[in-house]
């Protein structure tokens, strides 16, 4: 009889490997499934909603307005006298030199006044040389009937007669005299005439129009007529804009403008607003004011009466950091809200000033003393921070850099009373920078010193709204501050960063 045969070790081994081969692979498949499965989750998670990146840029704001193109300065020229045109020695587009004659009316009637005023002033002459003569006479007279009254030789009534006809004779010489004067002034009057006939430029320029031709009379019996007009310089224009009431209050003196004019559509110019005007025009009830915007046109591209499409800058942050002016909007549905996405974390409400601190700071162009001392102030603000941040969550109410819940930007109390301890409270967070600022700002110039106080104003009057991050497929509510606007995106600063997924609206398709 055979013994039993036993089981080769070879074989033994080749089945347990293909057990943990089988293991293995089983195993992979769970993995594998978890992970597509989370992964699907996120990602349905993430496609519920369309996001944009937070990103660094430029913030330009601008307001649009309409406006002519003028010459700086133009001059009407007129006649004073009334007569025929004779001569015409300028058209459009000369260019002329102040005291040049331009124009010529006929002077033949003044020239015939002057002879007649000269024949009237030769025969007062002659009327003040028989006066004269007579004046003679009559004192001669009076004196010889003077000499004898005192001898009482004559009656006392013919020395009264004769003094009489010595005054009168006096008067008819006064009278030449006065009409000599008259006549003289009556000529004058008349040669100025005769000059005014001779039409000059009063001004260096170019001819912008003439309404006058050889042979027209031109009548100036009540008013000058305009004969020429002429713009004084055209490598300096300016152009008057009707700015809307409602932006008027930003327009200020020194503001940059860009414009472009319908015959260079490709090309922009720049200007600067030189006056706002206080006389409002109202069209059709809308209120206007004229602004006057001031530009160089040394190539002699613009002309006057041209419309300019211009916009005024009031206000250009560079190297900021935006959001779509749809992720403001963005407010989650019920659904949502329901999940957290509505609820705000406690320390996201809070403004992180730090940074918008360092961001005005570089601004200023600090020197190495300056830099030091607004580091030191810096880190010291920080550390408060961050020790109140630690401090239980009741504390942080009265914090530096936070908020508390019922305080503006939180998200609890929104009664009448926390909007009417905003002032208050933005008037003590004010005075608690200044004084923590104090060391810094004694190593400022008096510019920067403005520049920095105007900053700070304006970081804590920032108005503050609501905004949502995606964090792990997920909406995270935030409290930042907004800054200026370009109609397209929005300057953000708070407890936001570059690079950031923010919600703009709800990605999930209609049921």
């Amino acid at each position: 009889m055979s013994a039993a045969r036993k089981p080769s070790p070879v074989r033994k081994s080749s089945s347990s490997l293909r057990r943990v081969a089988v293991a293995a692979v089983a195993l992979a498949v769970v993995i594998g499934g978890v992970y597509l499965w989370r992964h699907r989750s996120n990602d349905e998670a993430a496609s519920a909603f369309r996001t944009a990146k937070v990103e660094r840029g430029d913030i330009r704001v601008t307001i649009s307005a309409t406006g002519a193109l003028n010459a700086t300065s133009q001059v009407d020229v007129g006649s004073q006298i009334s007569g025929q045109v004779t001569d015409v020695l300028v058209d459009y587009n000369d260019r002329v030199s102040k005291g040049q004659v331009i124009a010529r009316i006929d002077p033949s009637t003044y020239e015939a006044q002057i002879a007649q005023g000269n024949a009237q002033i030769n025969s007062a002459r002659a009327g003040l040389a028989t006066a004269e003569a007579t004046l003679r006479n009559a004192e001669a007279d009076y004196n010889r009937k003077a000499e004898l009254a005192t001898q009482q030789l004559i009656a006392r009534g013919d020395l009264d007669l004769a003094r009489a006809a010595r005054d009168q004779a006096r008067a008819q010489v006064a009278s030449a005299q006065a009409q000599i004067r008259q006549q003289t002034a009556s000529t004058q009057t008349t040669r100025l005439n005769l000059q005014r006939t001779v039409i000059r430029s009063p001004v260096d320029g170019v001819v912008l129009s003439r309404s006058i031709e050889p042979g027209q009379t031109v009548a100036a019996s009540l008013q000058a007529p305009v004969l020429f007009q002429i713009a004084e310089d055209l490598s300096q224009m300016e152009i008057l804009l009707a700015v809307d009431e409602a932006d008027i209050g930003q327009v200020k003196p020194g503001l940059d403008v860009d414009f472009t004019v319908d015959a260079y559509p490709e090309r922009r110019f720049r200007g600067k607003v030189k006056q706002v005007r206080l006389a409002a025009t109202n069209t059709s009830n809308v209120i206007t004011y004229p602004v006057v915007v001031s530009l160089d046109n040394a190539d002699q591209a613009l002309l006057p009466g041209m419309t300019a499409n211009a916009e005024i800058e009031v206000s250009h942050r560079e190297d900021v950091l935006r959001v779509s002016n749809a992720a403001l909007r963005y407010k989650p549905d019920q659904e949502t809200a329901g999940t957290g996405a509505g609820e705000q974390a406690g320390g996201n409400g809070r403004g992180n000033f730090a940074e918008d601190f360092a961001r005005i700071a570089t601004t200023l162009k600090l020197d190495a003393r300056q830099q030091a001392a607004f580091d030191e102030a810096l880190a010291a603000i920080r550390q408060r921070a961050a020790a109140r941040q630690a401090a239980p969550a009741q504390q942080s109410g009265a914090s530096l850099f936070g908020r508390g819940p019922g305080g503006p930007g939180g998200g609890g109390n929104r009664s009448g009373a926390g909007g009417g301890n905003a002032g208050a409270m933005r008037q003590r967070m004010a005075e608690r920078f200044n004084q923590q600022f104090a060391a810094f700002k004694a190593t400022l110039a008096e510019d920067q010193r403005a520049q920095w106080d105007k900053e700070l104003a304006a970081l804590l009057g920032s108005r503050r709204a609501p905004l949502y991050k995606l964090v792990d497929g997920k909406p995270q509510a935030v409290t930042v501050r907004v800054g200026a606007s370009d109609g397209s995106n929005t300057e953000v600063s708070g407890d936001i960063r570059e690079g950031e997924e923010v919600i703009v609206g709800s990605g999930r398709a209609a049921k």
